[in-house]
């Protein structure tokens, strides 16, 4: 199945509609791996997102990046806390 490329744009359209949000995100690695984090959208760029995770102490934060394509085919989920 080939993807439209209409339908990563209104993805896109989608997510940047949200940067500043608060995502919850489930992301299937493979394997029987699920990771399920959260944090908020901080950028878009054009095939890819950002999202800012809290680490696990005070004042650091990691960064994961996510394409479109993988939301469009549902690798990566995601709902607005």
């Amino acid at each position: 199945m080939m993807m439209k490329q209409a339908d990563v744009s209104k993805v896109r359209r989608e997510v940047v509609s949200h940067i500043g949000s608060r995502v919850k995100i489930k992301a299937n690695r493979g394997r029987n791996k699920i990771d399920i984090t959260e944090g908020i959208i901080t950028e878009t760029y054009p095939s890819i997102f950002l999202v800012k995770i809290e680490d696990g102490s005070a004042d650091t934060f990691k960064t994961l990046s996510f394409s479109y394509a993988d939301v469009l085919t549902k690798d990566v989920q995601m709902m607005l806390c």
